[in-house]
């Protein structure tokens, strides 16, 4: 019997407002891969997304179902960035987010730590992209 701990975290949960936006926005604008999207019921689905390539985290889009999580759409971290999406290529990918439209909010800049530039998703969640050294 292996007594180590191992664990990982599978997925994020995501609020977001609408399913086939974000799908949209996530798969065309970032090149991200649909993992799954299944049909719950009652309006629900298991929507998971993934960077291309990727063998982390995944992203679990839901839906907002009421007010209150109207309210977190687009602010899930209180004005901060939220999320870090690290990438082998830096300029490869800003360059192709920025012909896809996607919205930075800051010229890139160079770290201690690696190249990074904050952007914002189609509700206005604030993401790092980011090569690290």
């Amino acid at each position: 019997m292996n007594n180590s701990i191992e664990q990982s975290i599978g997925s994020i949960a995501l609020v977001v407002k609408d399913y086939d936006d974000a799908i949209v926005f996530y798969t065309q604008k970032l090149q991200f891969e649909l993992i799954e999207d299944t049909d719950l019921g009652n309006g629900k689905r298991w929507v998971l997304i993934s960077p291309p390539n990727s063998s982390g985290t995944k992203l679990l889009l839901a839906q907002a179902s009421n007010a209150e999580q109207e309210l977190a759409v687009g602010n899930q971290a209180g004005g901060r960035v939220f999320l870090f999406l690290q990438t082998n290529d830096f300029w490869r990918d800003y360059h192709l987010m920025q012909a896809n439209g996607v919205e930075f909010t800051e010229e890139p800049r160079v770290e201690e730590y690696g190249t990074v530039a904050v952007f914002k998703d189609l509700y206005g969640t604030k993401w790092d992209l980011l090569q690290l050294n």
